[in-house]
């Protein structure tokens, strides 16, 4: 039996003793829910990630103080979309701490158990008035009935919420992780312009908590390519309340709870993905035989990034030459006279575009039904002799994606 039970219909307060709140604090036009709080009942392990951008938002800036000095007692989350609170200064800063300060008296706990996520606009400062009503409101208004509502509230460009949870069944009892994520643009790996917002009842030690968080990131989060930008306001925060009685601290435990987090992040990647700007296809890239993880890894990034490839995905062009100009500018060294490249939607039905280097016999219309797909794979094999191997997904780059881009202020 799977040891996992996925629930796409979980949310971020399907662990025990979590709720949230989805508010409508005027942030966004036309009464649109745009900030959310999830809070915790116990005191909870924090584990967080953040953007690799050096020009990084004022919430990015509070939240790695307030972790250096806390991430053992953390009790809530405050998250307004709209406004990202980024190049805002030092105005900024003080509005990242005094929504602090805001949500910590309206929830009876301390400012420093307190983290701050913001995504929208660059170089405009928040509204404090508003946020602040919203905030009073949302803590007046918690419930384990709003996860998905939450969700919501936290969308920027995103058609649709991204929520999930699994439960996993560990050697001291059950316990589940729950979890929300926004992004549909500047996504790339280190993480793009997404937030995820992640919850267990489980009892996690912060270090711990920390290693499997890492490890669940860069297996998802950091494998996944829209638009080749990255945000400056990225960030993924783990929450545990240990609120089930099951500590994770030996060997199976870890080795299950990491497991299931992974399942997570990749279901919730997949679905970042699935609702990229514009967005008409999901491709999956794996690269084979290389020297090394991180070999395989940037030549498939390179791939996922290309715009020629990425508009030949938009055009249902099999142009399989993008693809192999592309791995060769990856700055990885290969024999180009030993790739191999496939392409398919299953793969026990790949079509072999490129053998040692050489076009294979293939009929041009097979392969152009396979990128005629909302959904396939592509395989490149470098041949190199390695055991490197790594995956990376990522979508097309259609005109909707530049008319998404170019209004998004207005």
């Amino acid at each position: 039996m799977n040891q996992f039970q996925t629930m796409l219909d979980g949310t971020v307060t399907s662990a025990k003793g979590f709720t949230a709140a989805a508010v409508a604090a005027g942030l966004k036009k036309e009464n649109q829910l745009d900030l959310a709080l999830v809070v915790s009942e116990n005191d909870c392990s924090c584990a967080a990630m953040f953007t690799k951008n050096q020009v990084v938002a004022a919430p990015v800036v509070v939240d790695r103080e307030t972790l250096a000095a806390n991430n053992s007692r953390l009790r809530a989350v405050v998250i307004n979309s709209k406004n990202a609170n980024a190049c805002t200064g030092e105005p900024g800063l003080a509005n990242a701490r005094a929504t602090q300060q805001i949500a910590a008296q309206a929830l009876g706990c301390e400012a420093s158990q307190i983290l701050v996520l913001s995504t929208g606009v660059i170089g405009v400062q928040l509204p404090m008035a508003k946020l602040e009503a919203g905030i009073v409101a949302g803590a007046a208004g918690l419930s384990r009935e709003n996860g998905r509502l939450a969700a919501e509230a936290i969308m920027t460009t995103d058609t649709r919420p991204k929520h999930v949870a699994v439960r996993v069944e560990l050697p001291g009892g059950p316990v589940i992780i729950g979890g929300m994520a926004k992004g549909a643009g500047m996504i790339h790996p280190n993480m793009a312009t997404m937030l995820a917002a992640l919850t267990t009842d489980a009892a996690v030690a912060p270090d711990l908590l920390d290693g499997l968080l890492k490890t669940a990131v860069n297996q998802s989060f950091n494998r996944i390519s829209i638009d080749g930008d990255t945000s400056t306001n990225d960030t993924v925060l783990l929450l545990a309340n240990g609120m089930s009685g099951t500590a994770v601290s030996d060997p199976e435990s870890i080795a299950q709870f990491g497991a299931a987090l992974n399942q997570l992040c990749t279901v919730l990647a997949h679905m970042i993905v699935r609702d990229g700007e514009g967005a008409t296809k999901f491709v999956e890239i794996q690269v084979t035989g290389a020297s090394s993880e991180a070999d395989a890894h940037q030549i498939a990034n390179t791939i996922a990034t290309s715009p020629l490839v990425k508009t030949a995905f938009a055009g249902s062009d099999a142009n399989w030459g993008r693809l192999l100009m592309a791995a060769g500018r990856a700055g990885v060294p290969f024999d180009q006279t030993k790739i191999n490249l496939w392409i398919g939607v299953h793969q026990p039905d790949e079509l072999q575009l490129v053998a040692n280097g050489t076009p294979t016999d293939y009929q041009e219309a097979d392969a152009a039904a396979v990128f005629a797909q909302p959904e396939f794979m592509i395989r490149l094999d470098l041949g190199v002799g390695g055991e490197g191997t790594a995956v990376v997904w990522t979508t097309d780059l259609s005109h909707d994606y530049v008319s998404i881009n170019a209004d998004y202020r207005t």
